[in-house]
């Protein structure tokens, strides 16, 4: 019976030390389960920056890298522009989780999320870098999402 109850506990700390997933890690785990690493998308990063009026940028993913990304006017934004690395935190979803998880948005005060229910990237990420700070949030939106095979 002792040897019953020990295991039978033993079992309960494992079980609690796994502890259930965060939304985010469920919904990352979720897009690299579905296996997409060629797709288009649209980004459109909304903050209070000088670009905000070549907005919405047209993103080509392949193998997971991005071959292509465009300003809303057709000006191609290569490796000089200045925005360039900016973008590139959230120019393909594998970025866009891994600025959510240990870049600058992971210390924010305040991250909002919205996911795709079928594949479970970020749609829509709010974040507000320092709640009492004025002019420091930014908003990033995934739009018309498409897998190329």
């Amino acid at each position: 019976m002792r040897k019953l109850l020990l295991l039978l506990l033993a079992m309960i700390l494992a079980a609690c030390s796994i502890g259930p997933k965060d939304e985010l890690s469920r919904n990352q785990d979720k897009w690299e389960g579905a296996g997409i690493k060629n797709y288009n998308l649209t980004l459109f990063v909304g903050c209070f920056c000088v670009f905000t009026d070549r907005m919405p940028l047209a993103v080509e993913v392949r193998d997971g890298k991005v071959v292509s990304m465009t300003y809303s006017d057709g000006e191609v934004i290569t490796a000089d522009d200045p925005q360039a690395e900016f973008f590139n935190r959230f120019s393909t979803i594998d970025q866009l989780f891994a600025n959510l998880k240990s870049g600058p948005s992971a210390d924010a005060d305040e991250v909002q999320i919205t996911y795709d229910p079928t594949y479970g990237y970020p749609t829509q990420v709010n974040v507000d870098q320092i709640k009492e700070a004025v002019d420091d949030e930014y908003s990033v939106q995934i739009s018309d999402f498409q897998v190329v095979e």
